[in-house]
C-alpha cells in the first residue's frame, strides 16, 4: 500500500467519523427542539392572563385579537372579559397575527431553543468538515454516488436554514422538522446507501460535475424547506379553519399550532421559497443538457434521470404559473407544491435505485 493509498483511506475513515460525530450532536438538537416545543407550551390559565393583559396578543398564534378586552365590575370585584377569538379578518388582509414561534414566548422554551439553534450550528459544521474530507478522500466532487449526494443535501439543507436565521426570518419553526429529517437521512446514508471512496467513470471527469451536481443539490434542499412549510400551512389552515367553524382543537393541537406562522404566512413562505429557487433549477436541467452534450456526443437523450428532472421542472412550472395567472392559494396550490417535491424525491430515489439509465453510475 503506498502513502496516497493510505492517506486517502485514512481521510475517508475520518469522513465517517466525522459524518457519525454529526448524528450525534444532531440528535442532540433534536432533544433540545423538543424541549422547546414542551417547555414553550403555555398553560390556558397562562395564555389567557396574557391576553387578557395585553400582553399575549400577538403570542396567542392569532387566537386572540390585538383589542384589550373590555373590564366590568360584578360586586365590588374586576371581572375580565373572555378575549376574543379571531380566526379571519377582513377579506385583503392577512388573516391572522403570527405566532410566536416554537419557543412560544417562555424564557425556558426560548433558552431551549437557542440551545437546539447552537447544537444545529456544531452538527452543520461537524458534518461539513465530513463532506469536505469526504472530497479530499476522492480528490474529487463529493457528490459522485447517492451516499455522498445524501450527507451533501442534509449538509446544505441546514446551511439554507441557518442561513434564513442569520437573515433575521422568522423561521425558528423549521428547525424540529428538518433536524428529524436530517437524522433520518444521514441514518440511511450511513446504513444503506454507503459506498466506499472511489473514482467516476472517466466521461464524467468534467468541471460540469461541480455546477450541475452542486445546483442540483442546493435546489433539492431549498425545495426541501419549501415542502416543509407547505406541509404545516396544511396542518394550520385546518386548525384555523376548525376554530372558523366553531370546532375545538384538541390540547396538542392547539398548543402546537398556536405558535407556528399563520396559514397565509406559511402559504406565503413556501410559495417564496420555492419561486427563488427555480430559476436554479431549470439552470440545472440546461447544465445538464450541456454536460451530457460533453460526455455522451448528445444534450437530451430521454434517460430516465433527464425525463424524471423535466417533470419535476414541469411540476414547479405549474404550482407557480397557478399561483401567478390562476390564483391559485391555499390548500389546491399546495398539494400541487407537494406532488412537484414528491416528483424530486423519486427523481433521486426511485430513479437511482428502481431504473436503470446512463446515470446509474450514481449506484447505492
Amino acid at each position: 500500500m503506498n502513502l496516497a493509498t493510505a492517506t486517502n483511506e485514512s481521510l475517508a475513515h475520518t469522513s465517517n467519523v466525522l459524518i457519525y460525530s454529526s448524528m450525534a450532536v444532531y440528535t442532540l438538537a433534536f432533544f433540545a427542539h423538543i424541549a422547546e416545543w414542551v417547555l414553550g407550551s403555555r398553560s390556558k390559565v397562562g395564555r389567557t392572563a396574557a391576553a387578557l393583559s395585553g400582553a399575549g396578543a400577538a403570542g396567542a398564534g392569532g387566537a386572540v385579537s390585538a383589542a384589550a378586552p373590555a373590564r366590568a365590575q360584578a360586586g365590588g370585584t374586576a371581572v375580565l372579559e373572555r378575549p376574543e377569538v379571531v380566526t379571519r379578518s377582513v377579506a385583503g388582509t392577512r388573516d391572522v397575527p403570527d405566532g410566536p414561534g416554537a419557543a412560544g414566548g417562555t424564557f425556558k422554551g426560548d433558552l431551549w431553543g437557542r440551545i437546539a439553534v447552537s447544537l444545529t450550528v456544531v452538527a452543520f459544521a461537524v458534518e461539513a468538515c465530513g463532506v469536505v474530507t469526504r472530497a479530499l478522500s476522492v480528490r474529487r466532487a463529493p457528490w459522485g454516488n447517492m451516499y455522498e449526494f445524501s450527507i451533501t443535501f442534509s449538509t446544505v439543507a441546514v446551511g439554507s436554514y441557518l442561513v434564513l436565521l442569520l437573515l433575521k426570518k422568522n423561521v425558528r419553526w423549521i428547525g424540529l422538522p428538518l433536524v428529524t429529517t436530517v437524522l433520518l437521512d444521514l441514518g440511511i446514508a450511513t446504513t444503506t446507501l454507503y459506498t466506499d471512496s472511489d473514482q467516476l467513470v472517466p466521461a464524467l471527469h468534467s468541471y460540469w460535475l461541480w455546477i450541475h451536481v452542486s445546483t442540483a443539490i442546493i435546489c433539492g434542499a431549498v425545495f426541501y424547506l419549501g415542502a416543509v412549510g407547505t406541509v404545516l400551512y396544511l396542518f394550520r389552515d385546518s386548525y384555523e379553519n376548525k376554530l372558523a367553524d366553531g370546532g375545538t382543537p384538541g390540547r396538542f393541537a392547539t398548543s402546537v399550532m398556536e405558535r407556528l406562522p399563520s396559514a397565509a404566512s406559511l402559504d406565503r413562505f413556501s410559495y417564496r421559497i420555492n419561486a427563488a429557487v427555480f430559476p436554479l433549477w431549470t439552470f440545472t436541467i440546461i447544465a445538464g443538457a450541456i454536460w451530457a452534450g460533453e460526455a455522451w456526443g448528445r444534450y437530451w437523450g430521454w434517460d430516465p434521470k433527464e425525463v424524471w428532472s423535466f417533470i419535476t421542472w414541469v411540476a414547479y412550472a405549474a404550482y407557480l404559473h397557478a399561483r401567478a395567472t390562476a390564483g391559485w392559494k391555499g390548500r389546491k396550490a399546495a398539494y400541487l407544491a407537494l406532488a412537484a417535491f414528491g416528483c424530486w424525491l423519486f427523481n433521486y430515489y426511485g430513479v437511482n435505485i428502481f431504473v436503470t439509465g446512463l446515470h446509474s453510475y450514481a449506484g447505492v
